[in-house]
């Protein structure tokens, strides 16, 4: 009966943590298409409001809102839903600096958004990180990433 029950909950958890991988996957090969695609940009922030947030994911997720901020025609709606996800972009980074997923995506989000914004302060800090632990990456869509925000 502990056996049972023993892979049940593995069972549980392998399938659970299959699916949250698969999320991450999505988001990745996507987060490229979420600037000029609002669907895409929406369906994206709902999922990850949804989910539990790695600290991955809330980079994704801040990311994700700032570039909202792009879909978004109030100016006061722009500017605190990109602070909304500055703030997202900034607590990722705090939970675990010296991830490279996490440095990429701030990166791709300061040197993407407009300068009198203010959030531009560690571009070469991200850049210099990035090119120094480009090794460690073995996925695909996160090397497509690298590629062209280092453009």
């Amino acid at each position: 009966m502990k056996t049972i029950m023993l892979y049940s909950v593995f069972l549980i958890f392998a399938i659970n943590s299959f699916a949250f991988s698969m999320d991450l996957d999505y988001i990745r090969n996507h987060y490229g298409l979420a600037a000029s695609d609002k669907k895409i940009c929406r369906e994206m922030i709902t999922e990850l409001e949804k989910t539990p947030l790695t600290s991955v994911h809330l980079a994704y997720l801040g990311a994700l809102q700032t570039i909202w901020a792009n879909h978004v025609v109030n100016p006061f709606s722009k500017l605190s839903t990109f602070s909304k996800g500055k703030a997202a972009i900034v607590d990722a980074v705090k939970k675990d600096s010296n991830n490279f997923e996490i440095r990429l995506v701030r990166l791709s989000v300061q040197k993407n958004c407009p300068a009198f914004l203010g959030y531009n302060k560690n571009i070469q800090e991200d850049e210099e990180f990035l090119k120094k632990n480009k090794e460690q990456i073995n996925s695909t869509a996160v090397l497509n990433l690298l590629d062209s925000v280092l453009k």
